[in-house]
């Protein structure tokens, strides 16, 4: 886990709201070190669950939203999203679709999605159920191998 995941991981489900919230946006991090270690340390599977899922999504709606109102600046500043990267997310959302949404976890083309899908104007409705089943799909895997894990142990 980093640094800032260390920082985070005392302050329980707020600390992993933010994180998750935060990998999915400005920050090139991740929260699966903090879900493990609150699993590990018996927080309620299904609760760290929802949070790092709603704090993920709620990131990729930012994301989302800054493609929406097309600000390039912010994109490359601040998601550190380049133009390549935006063209290359595209060129994979032309080919297979709104149902790539499903995979907004996946590191690096996955950043770029929902900003893409912003500025391609997708319907916010099918966005929110594709980003947000992915994203439920993600951690709750994760959750489970991290019980079953610990359950090994």
């Amino acid at each position: 886990m980093d640094a800032f995941g260390s920082i985070l991981l005392p302050y329980g489900y707020p600390g992993l709201f933010l994180a998750s919230f935060l990998a999915s946006t400005v920050l090139p991090l991740g929260s699966e070190g903090i879900v493990i270690l609150l699993i590990a340390r018996n927080f309620n599977i299904f609760s760290v669950v929802l949070v790092a899922t709603v704090g993920n999504y709620l990131g990729a709606c930012t994301s989302y939203y800054i493609g929406l109102t097309g600000r390039t600046q912010v994109i490359e500043k601040y998601l550190h999203i380049n133009a390549a990267k935006m063209e290359h997310a595209q060129v994979w959302f032309e080919k297979y679709g709104s149902w790539l949404l499903l995979f907004t976890w996946v590191p690096f083309l996955g950043d770029a999605l929902p900003v893409v899908a912003g500025t391609m104007k997708l319907k916010f409705g099918i966005f929110s159920i594709l980003v947000f089943a992915g994203k439920l799909f993600r951690y709750g895997a994760l959750a489970y191998l991290v019980y079953r894990g610990i359950g090994i142990l």
